[in-house]
């Protein structure tokens, strides 16, 4: 059976979701206040290897695990839940308009919502 990966389309399809919800996420007045002086390229990066890997397009991912990535975010920031759902918001409308098949959202959720509690360090 093929991955999650495949299925949205492979590092393309990856690449496009993944540029197109940073565009939407540093819009975003709830949640853009983040991004301040972050290396948007650096950032785009990690995040496609980091959603490669979550989707089932490689065996490991070498960067940081979310709870030391947002760590800062969370202690100094007051990264929170109403951030996390901004972020999921602004995912699944990007899926929405490049026209993920609806099962194909719902799993890209269920994962990232599998992740709230370790990237908002309960």
């Amino acid at each position: 059976m093929n991955t999650l990966f495949e299925q949205l389309g492979g590092a393309p399809a990856v690449d496009l979701a993944v540029d197109r919800f940073y565009d939407k996420v540093l819009a975003d007045e709830r949640i853009q206040h983040f991004f301040t002086g972050v290396d948007m390229a650096r950032q785009r990066r990690h995040q496609k290897n980091f959603f490669t890997y979550a989707f089932g397009g490689a065996a490991n991912y070498s960067g940081q695990t979310l709870r030391v990535a947002h760590r800062r975010m969370v202690d100094t920031q007051g990264l929170a839940d109403t951030h996390f759902d901004a972020v999921v918001e602004n995912l699944k409308s990007t899926l929405v308009e490049l026209n993920v098949a609806d099962a194909l959202i719902d799993q890209v959720i269920a994962i990232t919502e599998s992740a709230r509690n370790d990237v908002l360090g309960r």
